[in-house]
Parts: structure tokens; C-alpha cells; sequence
């Protein structure tokens, strides 16, 4: 560090420099002092020394000045040289300058405040450069010199309408402004950039990263529904060059904002209804492109999402093609059925894996859960079938990697349900039941989600196949070939699971000693979550497994009544277990609900 010392000490050398000139001009004084990039406010008291070509060395003068006079008058040292400013005049104008205007400043600046005043201005001034603009086109249609300057000014009103999303408690009064209206009329104007703009805003105003209350949310989606939201989106798709990034841009949030809004289930049926998107999506997912492109994984990702928040839209999906509904946005391609679309977009990766991280493996994730929720409708097993979607699991199963463990829940998806049994026929007649019990006695290679598929797939098989069928005798052999090992492992799995489930439903019952009935009853959602993180499912489905082999086979029946007795057990616990899952069936009227509990209740009368 400089000492003090070093601070008066004479240059080395005489420096030809010339003395900065100080501006008397105090507003001049400080603009310089602000737009020099190196200048320093204070630059002109810096001390220098001027050569004036003196021979004399002795008259040369080193170090500061000697001080004034004490009869000398200097206002600027009312108390002495080391009392006073420090300053010469300029600088102390250039100072008094800046303390002038910060003070001028602070008095005109007010934070503004966010409340129904303030939007209500903001709505006048973007209806009125809403109106300006159009009456400007109208009048000047052939001459977009004359509307540019009102286009730019409505571009950036749209713009300045972000501000809303940080406070949705003005959301009530922006719809019934009408402003959210006409925010959404503002997807059919002319300049597409404006358009993108207005659909930024909007996919901003309805994110769920908002603070909005349910309330506050509805009112402002609903006002721009009943503006014809759903339609006018899908209506821009068309015009949109995505070789251009604005326009990409645009897509993107189009389809952002189907997403913000299917996070309710009643518009997200609306959605399916009204416009093209569930039609739009699938042709889009069928672009060709390498690599994937973002706007493509995403309509797969929308896809998913519309198909499960809604049933209604999956049964729209499943409808038979048709030349009315298969058109999109006006495209002239004729629908195909989006089970045989799906499953062909997933052939190609059925031993090659997309790359890791990447937006084409999100892009066949996605697929997969298409297709998965699909299958939870019993009018998506025949056409899954007869699109062969069985035989692409099964060798997807043996040779495929990134794709095994997702055709092996789209297989036990495909199936479940009262129809599933088409699905089940055809797994066996296609040889499917080698490769899943191989699966199974593998215990090193499959993990929990991969045992509860497959258990879950023995168990549709159990239920499914007609009584004395081809299908059914194969996987009853199955499970009593070589010395009934597959039950030796089905009775591995069920001590495993419950001595899991054990150890939490002591923990639990420790926990809620003393508690009310209500406090008990407040607590039974996480209780039951956490018994079926300890596999509280495996063990049930397992159980229903030995049920129907007990049911099924007497040597079957003699083995398991043989293993669980190497734990003190009999068939009443298992008969216990399935009580427990019967008195735990919602009663919805359903025809699941009830198929559900009168096998149970067949099933435990055999192991009485």
C-alpha cells in the first residue's frame, strides 16, 4: 500500500503533460465526469507537475502547496487548510451539481403501485393502441409505412402486459376490463410477430409458477376461453415457419399454454373437443427429423398430458379414422389409428436406443406413456393386438435395452381391465410366456417396478384366460414346471414384502397410540403411502396369485400350504391379506370395482 509519505513526493521526472482544463460549466463538469470510462468525478484535483522549462533547479518546487495566509479570504477553508474541502471551485460545482439533480431525482421518483388504478390505466392504453392500430390498417391498407409506427407501439404494450403475472390479484379486473379478450384477439392479427408476443403473454399469465389462487386463475382462463383461446392457437400453427426462431418460439408457447390450462380436467376435455391439437399432435410426432426436434418432443409430451387428464380424450383418439376428424388444422391427410402410429414411431427402437439426455429419448418416453394411458381403455386392447403392439413388447423385452422396462409396463397395462383378456391370449399364443418367466427367476435383473408389472401380468393372465383354454392350461404349467420353482420364488417374494410391510405397520402402529379416531383419520392417506412404498402392492398381488394357483391345482395347493408353514403360516394369512383388499375396493358402481370384488370373494372361499 502508498504510503503517505510517497503521496508527496516529487515525480522522478518532470512530465510534459498538460494540466486537465477544469470546466467552470458545472452540467458539462459532470457529463464528462460520467462518460469517461477511466475519468475519475474528482480528475481535476489530482496533483501535476508542469515543466516550464526552468534551468534553475533550485526554484523547482516539491510537495504541496505552503498555506494560505491567514488574512487571506478562501471560502472554500472556512476552518483552515486541513478543515476545508479539498476541492478547487470547478470541482465543487460539479458536486454541488450532482447533489442538486440526486435530489431532484429522489423527489420525482415514486414507486409505483400494482393495484386497480394502475390496471385500469394500463387497459386504456392498450385498448386504445389496440384501436389505433387497426383504424391505421384499415385506412392505410396499401401503405404499411403509415401503420408501422402504431404497430410498434401495440408490440410493446403487449409486452408491458408481463408485468400482470407477478400480480395475479389483478387478474379478476383485467378480465372484466375486457382486456383479456382482447389479448387473445390479438393471435389473429396480421403481423405474425405481434401474434407470437400476445401468445408469450399469455403462456406467462397462466404458467403454474404464477402465486394465482384457484379463483383468481379460473376467472382469467375462462375469460379467455369464451375468446376463443383453443381454436385461434391451433389456427396459427399454420403460419408459423419454424426455420425462423420467432416463430419456433411461438409454438412453443402455444403449446405451453395447452399444457398450463390441461392441468384442469374439465378443460382439458375441452380441449379435445373443441379443437385439433389431439389430431395436430399426433401428425406433428410423425415429422421426420434428425435429431428430434424440441417442438416435436413436446407435442408428444402435450399429447401424453391431454390423454391423461382426460378419458374423454382418449376415447377421441381411439374413434375409428375417419376423413371428418382426421384433419388438422386443414391438413388433408387422413386419419390412421393412433394405436398403429404410436407403435410404429417405437419400432425403430426396438434394439436401438435413442441417446442418452436426450430430446429424442424424452420423445420415445413420451410415446411409450401415450400408448400406456391408452391401454387403460378397454377400446385400445383389439387395435393394440391387431397392430401387433404384443409381438414389438416381446422382442423389445428380449433384445431392447433403454425400451425394456417400458413395454414391460405397457404389456401389463395392455393387459388389465375386463377386455385385457384379448391382450392375454395373444402374449401366449406369441410365445410370451418363456420370456416373462425367464424375466422373473432372473432376481438380479429385474427391480421393484419391474416385479410388480410382471406379477401384475401373471395375475391379468389368472383372471383373463377362459377356463380350460389352450392359453390357460401354458401358464398353469408354467408355475408347476420344475418342482414348482416359480411358486418356490412366488413364496421368496411374499416373506421379503412382508416382513417390509411388517416392520412399517409396527412402526405406525407405535405412532398412532394415544391419537384421536380424527387425528387417526388424517393420518390414514400417508400411512397407507408409506405401506405401499414398503410393497405393500407386490405382496397383494402376490397373493392373489397363490390364491387362484390354490384354486386352480391341488399339488399347486400342497406346495404353497408346504412353504408357508416354514414360516408358521397357512393359507388364512393369505385369505386375511385378500380380506383386507376386498374391504379396501371403493364401491363406484364400476364394473372394474365389482369384477374386482367378486374374484376376491371367490378366492377366498377356496382357501377356507
Amino acid at each position: 500500500m502508498t504510503s503517505i509519505d510517497d503521496l508527496f513526493k516529487k515525480p522522478a521526472a518532470p512530465s510534459n503533460k498538460r494540466k486537465l482544463e477544469v470546466s467552470h460549466d458545472p452540467a458539462q463538469f459532470y457529463k464528462s465526469a460520467k462518460h469517461d470510462a477511466n475519468g475519475d468525478a474528482k480528475g481535476g484535483t489530482h496533483a501535476t507537475v508542469e515543466d516550464e522549462g526552468n534551468e534553475d533547479d533550485e526554484d523547482l518546487e516539491a510537495g504541496p502547496a505552503l498555506p494560505p495566509d491567514e488574512d487571506e479570504d478562501d471560502p472554500d477553508d472556512e476552518e483552515g487548510r486541513f478543515f476545508g474541502g479539498g476541492v478547487d471551485k470547478g470541482t465543487a460545482a460539479a458536486l454541488e451539481y450532482i447533489d442538486k439533480r440526486d435530489a431532484e431525482e429522489g423527489q420525482e421518483y415514486v414507486a409505483e403501485k400494482f393495484d386497480i388504478t394502475w390496471v385500469r390505466k394500463l387497459a386504456l392504453s392498450f385498448e386504445k393502441k389496440i384501436n389505433k392500430n387497426a383504424e391505421l390498417r384499415a385506412k392505410y391498407e396499401d401503405d404499411p409505412t403509415k401503420f408501422m409506427t402504431s404497430e410498434g407501439d401495440l408490440d410493446d404494450e403487449v409486452k408491458a402486459l408481463s408485468i400482470l403475472s407477478e400480480h395475479p390479484e389483478l387478474y379478476a379486473e383485467f378480465a372484466k376490463l375486457g382486456c383479456m379478450a382482447s389479448l387473445v384477439s390479438l393471435l389473429a392479427h396480421e403481423n405474425t410477430d405481434i401474434a407470437i408476443d400476445a401468445i408469450q403473454i399469455l403462456s406467462e399469465l397462466t404458467d403454474e409458477d404464477v402465486l394465482a389462487s384457484q379463483d383468481q386463475w379460473d376467472i382469467l382462463v375462462n375469460a379467455a376461453l369464451e375468446a376463443d383461446l383453443l381454436s385461434l392457437l391451433v389456427s396459427n400453427f399454420s403460419r408459423f415457419d419454424e426455420e425462423n426462431e420467432a416463430d419456433r418460439d411461438g409454438l412453443y408457447n402455444s403449446l405451453s399454454i395447452f399444457e398450463n390450462l390441461a392441468s384442469q380436467t374439465a378443460i382439458a376435455s375441452r380441449i379435445g373437443t373443441e379443437c385439433a391439437i389431439l389430431q395436430w399432435s399426433l401428425e406433428r410426432i410423425q415429422k421426420k427429423e434428425r435429431p428430434v426436434a424440441q417442438n416435436t418432443q413436446y407435442a408428444a409430451e402435450l399429447l401424453t398430458i391431454l390423454l391423461q387428464a382426460s378419458p374423454s380424450n382418449r376415447l377421441l383418439l381411439l374413434e375409428p379414422p375417419s376423413k371428418t376428424n382426421g384433419k388438422a388444422n386443414g391438413s388433408s391427410t387422413e386419419s390412421t389409428n393412433a394405436i398403429d402410429t404410436l407403435l410404429t414411431l417405437l419400432s425403430p427402437y426396438r434394439r436401438a436406443d435413442p441417446s442418452k439426455d436426450s430430446t429424442e429419448e424424452e420423445y420415445v418416453e413420451n410415446i411409450f406413456d401415450a400408448l400406456t394411458v391408452l391401454m387403460d381403455e378397454a377400446a385400445a386392447k383389439q387395435p393394440f393386438v391387431n397392430a401387433e403392439g404384443v409381438e414389438l413388447m416381446l422382442i423389445m423385452l428380449r433384445d431392447g435395452k433403454m425400451a425394456k422396462p417400458r413395454a414391460l409396463r405397457l404389456l401389463d397395462h395392455a393387459c388389465g381391465g375386463i377386455a385385457g383378456g384379448v391382450t392375454c391370449e395373444k402374449l401366449v399364443d406369441a410365445q410370451g410366456l418363456k420370456t416373462l418367466f425367464g424375466m422373473f427367476m432372473k432376481e438380479k435383473k429385474v427391480d421393484r417396478e419391474g416385479l410388480e408389472h410382471l406379477l401384475g401380468i401373471f395375475a391379468s393372465l389368472l383372471r383373463y384366460l377362459p377356463a380350460d383354454s389352450a392359453g390357460r392350461i401354458r401358464t398353469l404349467a408354467k408355475f408347476m414346471e420344475k418342482d414348482y420353482e416359480k411358486i418356490g420364488r412366488l413364496a421368496q417374494l411374499r416373506r421379503e414384502y412382508s416382513s417390509r410391510v411388517s416392520s412399517v405397520d409396527q412402526q405406525i402402529k407405535g405412532e398412532i397410540q394415544g391419537l384421536s379416531a380424527e387425528e387417526r383419520q388424517e393420518r390414514e392417506y400417508d400411512d397407507l403411502s408409506r405401506r405401499l412404498d414398503a410393497g405393500l402392492f407386490v405382496l397383494q398381488t402376490i397373493d392373489v396369485i397363490l390364491a387362484w394357483l390354490v384354486a386352480e391345482d391341488t399339488g399347486a395347493k400342497r406346495n404353497i400350504i408346504k412353504r408357508l408353514a416354514e414360516r408358521d403360516e397357512s393359507l388364512q394369512n393369505i385369505s386375511q391379506a385378500l380380506t383386507e383388499q376386498l374391504e379396501g375396493i371403493e364401491d363406484d358402481g364400476g364394473s372394474d370395482s365389482l369384477g374386482q370384488k367378486e374374484m376376491l370373494s371367490t378366492l377366498i372361499s377356496f382357501l377356507k
